[in-house]
């Protein structure tokens, strides 16, 4: 029957349909591939054939057939259906499957206007023809399907309203890395360019959306994380506004220190008026955050911090909850709940916890971050001051409240401001970290605009990548890919635009990048050892202590060739005190792994040299740039075997790397009985890690006799989490009862952080 159907060609002929062209991309695309069947692959194709089918539909039905046929028992499918798409894909783009030459490829989309003219300005005729003899266009065989599908959702120089097309990855991948050393001198650039593209282009180095989608391209905003403090007055709440639109139109996540505002009550002018508290303009920052869209798919997103002991927090704590009335909540915006260690001994103790506005109490809210011990003195101090306002509420109600939320919402975060201080590439006396970003895995020094063209002010911005642990063959790898990824990041800090000056001023003087990890689920299976059980310790403490080794020996060297960054004398490493120096002790007690680096060296060189870059390290949820790299995502274990994720493109679905091989050594989501040996391993890397991680708690109400999870056990993981160093927790999961390779329960909010931040 098929014989007989016709097919509409590209320029609109029709002619009889070609089955035989058809079986033989299909084979191409099975070759070295095991347990798939192209025969299988046609017949589901030939059911959906019909008459005057276009060539362009031909091959999405094939493809969409094969992508269909993705199972643990056949994960080799997610290749054969990316191969049949890449095919596709490149017809669209260049009309034929071979890649046009390097230089005219540039040439031809700089005149489009949809490649940054600088490309031809910089690098001559005979450097474009030495790159396109070293790009391997076979690498784009690689990937699986979920990555193809994801690179031509997002990644891809394309025309989002018509669908064009305009490039296929390995192109991406060598004018990322020749934008990112165009102005290194001209002996040397062109082999970073190739040894940056080869390790982004093999999957080691795992860039983030903004600099891929968006590097070669005219606009050059490429930081995945905005920071913004907001001060006690009109103008610097204006101000906050102002610079949260403008960041969300450039497609980044924002984190918003709300903590200065006022409480409800609070006296204005002297008594002159009364304050209407935060919800207002809490509620004036959501229609900031919201009104543009990211790409035009959906609006931005922003998490929202302020202090435990805030006069207003028990109506904060309720904002994202879905009972209540539109005025009394503001639920498209996450928040992030500020705590230390006054609040948790109040907690143990059985003690109350004092509301304040932070208006009434002169010096509490910068002591909060700068000083523990003043922060205790001046607390009970103001406690005892009957002339000042002020509410008692039992610390196990108010907890209780928070973890309620939490549970509730699955999106109240959590930040222990003690340790973000205390553990900390930046001296808290100069430089306090009083915020978090958008997934809490960014920790830096902010201060708040008086307005927008303020250059006093702070907007911290983090220009983010990822390790994928499981390229690593040996720790040593991390020497050499240290210095691409701290080389390639410090130089996007020089190349990218820069809309306000807080943000300019801030990202010049401390040059912050925020190293990560994707794969660690794969890279426990592959070393045979686990979350839940202790046996992962070692391999955690060697592992992470060799990436911020290198990490900061690379930083070092950047400074002795180009200088350190001006803001260093505000850093603790300025003062010789490296991360292995102020962790918690408390993690000695679960893992006794002794230091394999020569730490005492690189302090002396640090101090004697200074560093290029003031952090180097953030943990983020990578859930997009993981399937690129056909990784599991961040550190976060896998909810089953096959991950299948909503896409606008659809189902995509995915298997976990290795699968056969590994199958009985993954441990997934569910099957981990508590919290305790993955917020161990949290604690055990963030002895290394500068900034924060975005680290999860996971929930599963059937392990439970009432079928609900009790309070006291999420208080316990709380605590756990706060007594071996954690700096934040993001989401906090519930297993809902939904079949787990039908579902990935934080699909929905994880992708890139729900809303355009932290993407990496």
């Amino acid at each position: 029957m098929n014989q007989q159907l016709t097919v509409t060609k590209r320029d609109g002929r029709k002619e009889k349909i070609d089955l035989d062209k058809i079986h033989r991309v299909i084979t191409w695309a099975a070759e070295d591939l095991d347990n798939v069947s192209v025969s299988q692959v046609e017949l589901k194709a030939h059911i959906q054939f019909y008459d005057g089918i276009t060539t362009s539909d031909i091959h999405e039905t094939i493809i969409k057939s094969a992508a269909d046929l993705i199972s643990e028992d056949t994960p080799d499918y997610q290749y054969l259906a990316a191969r049949l798409a890449v095919f596709h894909l490149r017809k669209k783009a260049y009309g034929e499957y071979e890649p046009p030459a390097l230089y005219d490829h540039v040439s031809r989309l700089v005149n489009l206007g949809k490649y940054d003219k600088h490309l031809l300005e910089d690098y001559s005729v005979e450097e474009f023809a030495e790159l396109n003899e070293y790009i391997d266009h076979k690498r784009d065989l690689n990937f699986s399907y979920a990555a193809v599908k994801q690179l031509e959702g997002k990644y891809f120089v394309q025309n989002r309203v018509s669908g064009q097309i305009y490039e296929s990855a390995q192109f991406l991948y060598i004018l990322v890395a020749a934008c990112l050393f165009a102005k290194y001198p001209k002996d040397t650039r062109l082999d970073y360019v190739k040894r940056f593209y080869d390790a982004a282009s093999t999957f080691k180095i795992s860039l983030p959306t903004p600099i891929m989608s968006g590097v070669r391209t005219p606009t050059r905003q490429f930081s995945s994380c905005v920071l913004i403090e907001c001060g006690d007055s009109l103008d610097s709440i204006n101000a906050t506004a102002s610079s949260i639109v403008r960041y969300v139109s450039q497609r980044a996540g924002i984190g918003i220190n709300a903590g200065r505002i006022r409480a409800l009550g609070s006296e204005i002018r002297g008594g002159e008026a009364f304050h209407t508290g935060c919800i207002p303009f809490y509620k004036y920052f959501q229609t900031a955050v919201k009104c543009c869209s990211q790409g035009g798919v959906r609006g931005g997103a922003a998490t929202v911090f302020y202090p435990m002991w805030h006069g207003e927090v028990q109506s904060l704590l309720v904002l994202k909850n879905n009972r209540g009335v539109e005025e009394n909540r503001v639920r498209h915006m996450d928040y992030g709940v500020q705590l230390n260690k006054l609040m948790y001994n109040r907690l143990v103790k059985g003690g109350n916890i004092t509301l304040f506005s932070p208006s009434d109490v002169p010096g509490l809210y910068d002591a909060f971050f700068e000083n523990q011990e003043e922060f205790e003195r001046l607390y009970v101090k103001y406690e005892n001051d009957p002339a000042i306002k002020k509410e008692s509420v039992k610390a196990v109600e108010l907890f209780s409240l928070l973890m309620q939320e939490r549970a509730s919402t699955g999106r109240i975060y959590i930040q222990n401001v003690d340790h973000c201080n205390t553990h900390s590439p930046f001296d808290s006396s100069v430089a306090p970290v009083r915020q978090s970003n958008l997934c809490l895995e960014v920790a830096l020094p902010t201060k708040p605009l008086s307005n927008v063209e303020d250059e006093s002010g702070e907007i911290a911005l983090c220009t983010l990548s990822a390790f994928n642990l499981g390229a690593i063959e040996s720790l040593d790898d991390f020497e050499e890919l240290s210095e691409l990824v701290v080389r390639a990041l410090d130089a996007l800090l020089d190349y990218q635009d820069y809309p306000l000056p807080a943000a300019r001023r801030s990202t010049m003087n401390r040059r912050t990048l925020g190293v990560g990890v994707i794969n660690y689920a794969y890279y426990l299976a592959k070393n045979g050892v686990k979350y839940s059980d202790g046996s992962a310790n070692g391999l955690t403490h060697r592992t992470f202590e060799a990436m911020q080794y290198y990490l900061l020996k690379a930083s070092v060297a950047l400074a002795k060739e180009q200088g350190r960054c001006p803001a260093f004398n505000e850093t603790n490493y300025a003062k010789g005190l490296l991360p292995i120096d102020t962790y918690k002790k408390d993690l000695d007690t679960i893992c006794n792994e002794p230091l394999h680096y020569d730490w005492d060296a690189l302090r002396e060189e640090i101090m004697e040299y200074g560093l290029r870059n003031s952090t180097l390290t953030a943990l983020m949820p990578s859930e997009t740039s993981s399937q690129i790299s056909n990784a599991t995502n961040g550190i976060e274990p896998p909810r089953g075997y096959v991950s299948v994720k909503a896409s606008k493109d659809g189902i995509l679905k995915q298997v976990v790397p290795e699968f056969h091989q590994y199958k009985e050594n993954y441990e997934l989501l569910w099957n981990i009985g508590s919290n305790d040996g993955y917020l161990h391993l949290v604690g055990i890397m963030q002895k290394f890690v500068d900034q924060a991680i975005s680290a999860n708690t996971n929930y599963d109400p059937s392990r439970y006799e009432t079928g609900k999870v009790p309070m006291k056990k999420l208080l316990q993981d709380l605590l756990t989490a706060y007594k071996f160093g954690v700096k934040t927790l993001y989401y906090h999961n519930t297993r809902d009862g939904a079949k787990d390779d039908q579902k990935d329960a934080v699909e929905a909010q994880d992708d890139d952080c729900a809303g355009g931040g932290c993407k990496i």
